[in-house]
């Protein structure tokens, strides 16, 4: 029988999953349960094709998927997606003719739990340039050596995707893509993540001391800025969108409890009435509703574009963005009207509404940030500013 989002993320496993949440967000600790359950239902495998032992799923059933596992676990989701990007980046580009990623997908297929080490401390070009060295080796392959930030998965992932400057070839400088393993002597996991939410992603900084990929884990070499090459397109669509898909299950997830929290809350001035039948309530929920439904639509349809290989030309980052901000902005307002339908019992750090709260503000520090999501937008439409 041919797998579903539904089916393979059951209620009963979604349950199991949510019960968990609030134990690791207490205890700052990673999610191993989860991971487990997850890799045995295959769900780590749904984007690699079938005939590398995949379940062969396009991007619109991934963004249903994560909807439904951060609905029950932000974090959890959002570490998994880490690993969904690389496939997905593998797919999109298998999709156009480009077998460069083939060996991720065999590797998934296989088991391998890839990382995405991309991020930097104070590095606004992101995919444009980069803080790490990435020192070319006699034998084709390169050593990279710098800080990665942000690395979620960090307890689990055997494979990590990364990027470094190259500034000593004849034709430097180049960006080179490249992948790296988990057991190599020169990588270091820092203990250092202790945040405000997301707190069992553990995604923390990696520490690349001349860390080693091989000539045939070396996926690119680019001149840094702006590239049209279709791995630049592929990791910054699939991080958008799977990114994205997080942020809406988190809200779907808050505008739920709203509801129930309505339902069950009473008012002393209306006889005892539920609050569902309060004006006021009812403006709140129907405001997040609103809000809210327009989400999932919008990232199917991209998801489709992307795997229909539409050509939307100059607006596909423009589309990517707009989707990415439109969805952490949502859902942070939705689970702001859900707080307060839901009263002060979300206060409490062990209140799922209160963990909400504190996971969905992490949207807004990934990338497209919100200034750069408009000059994205703005470019499309107006032409890129004069030099």
């Amino acid at each position: 029988m041919t797998s579903t989002p539904e089916t393979l993320l059951d209620d009963h496993l979604l349950e199991r999953i949510r019960e968990r949440a609030a134990h690791y967000d207490r205890e700052n600790a990673f999610f191993d349960e989860d991971l487990a359950e997850l890799r045995l239902a295959g769900y780590l495998r749904i984007l690699v094709p079938t005939r590398l032992g995949g379940l062969g799923w396009g991007l619109d059933d991934a963004v249903r998927a994560q909807m439904r596992l951060a609905g029950a676990a932000p974090a959890t989701a959002l570490a998994i997606n880490m690993h969904l990007v690389w496939t997905a980046v593998a797919k999109i580009l298998a999709d156009r003719g480009d077998d460069s990623l083939e060996f991720l997908q065999r590797e998934a297929g296989a088991g391998e739990v890839f990382g995405f080490g991309i991020s930097e401390a104070g590095n606004d070009l992101m995919l444009f340039g980069s803080r790490t060295s990435a020192d070319p080796q006699p034998d084709g392959g390169y050593r990279y050596s710098g800080r990665k930030i942000f690395t979620s998965l960090s307890p689990a992932w055997t494979r990590l995707g990364t990027m470094g400057l190259d500034e000593t070839s004849a034709d430097a400088p180049k960006l080179v893509y490249g992948f790296i393993d988990r057991d190599d002597p020169d990588v270091r996991i820092l203990d250092d993540w202790d945040t405000l939410g997301m707190r069992a992603s553990q995604s923390r900084t990696t520490v690349l001391d001349g860390a080693y990929a091989a000539p045939d884990r070396i996926v690119r070499r680019l001149d840094p800025g702006p590239n049209a090459d279709p791995l630049v397109f592929g990791i910054f669509a699939a991080f958008e969108l799977l990114l994205a898909s997080v942020y809406a299950g988190i809200g779907a997830r808050a505008l739920d409890l709203a509801v129930t929290a309505a339902h069950r809350r009473t008012s002393m001035k209306r006889d005892g009435a539920p609050y569902a039948h309060d004006p006021d309530i009812r403006w709140r929920i129907a405001d997040a509703a609103l809000a809210q439904d327009a989400l999932e639509p919008q990232l199917l349809a991209v998801a489709r574009d992307l795997d229909g290989l539409v050509d939307h030309g100059s607006k596909w980052f423009a589309k990517l963005v707009g989707v990415k901000v439109r969805s952490t902005e949502t859902a942070k307002q939705v689970v702001d009207q859900a707080v307060r339908v839901s009263g002060g019992s979300s206060y409490f750090a062990g209140s799922e509404i209160g963990r909400l709260y504190r996971d969905v503000l992490a949207g807004i520090f990934h990338p497209s940030d919100d200034e750069s999501a408009h000059a994205t937008v703005a470019n499309a439409w107006l032409g890129p500013l004069p030099e």
